[in-house]
């Protein structure tokens, strides 16, 4: 084989790697299930809220849901509902604002 035979497998090559990640990159933006849903990010019904590492093999998972939020033991085969139906807190203790907005009015130290 020539140097020409050489830069012909070589931009071959490089040409098949450019189409696979075209691909790729088409296939993570539109996806197999492209157009089957009409949610835009904001819109979304299912989200993960927690999770929390126990051991090597389970795992706890709180998992909302069209807001209310499911408590999920994730383990090797054994995956169960811990509880369910759980209402979210209206303020979470890291929304700064809502922790500003409030007053203790029990505090009367001087």
């Amino acid at each position: 084989m020539d140097a020409t035979q050489y830069l012909r497998l070589f931009m071959a090559l490089g040409l098949v790697l450019a189409l696979i990640g075209i691909c790729g990159l088409l296939l993570r933006r539109y996806g197999p299930a492209a157009g089957l849903t009409a949610r835009r990010k904001g819109d979304r019904r299912l989200g993960i809220v927690e999770v929390l590492t126990l051991d090597a093999r389970r795992r706890l998972v709180l998992v909302r849901r069209d807001g209310v939020e499911h408590l999920l033991l994730l383990g090797h085969g054994e995956d169960r509902v811990v509880e369910t139906g759980i209402a979210p807190p209206s303020a979470t203790p890291h929304d700064f604002k809502a922790v500003l907005g409030r007053q203790d009015m029990t505090d009367t130290t001087p």
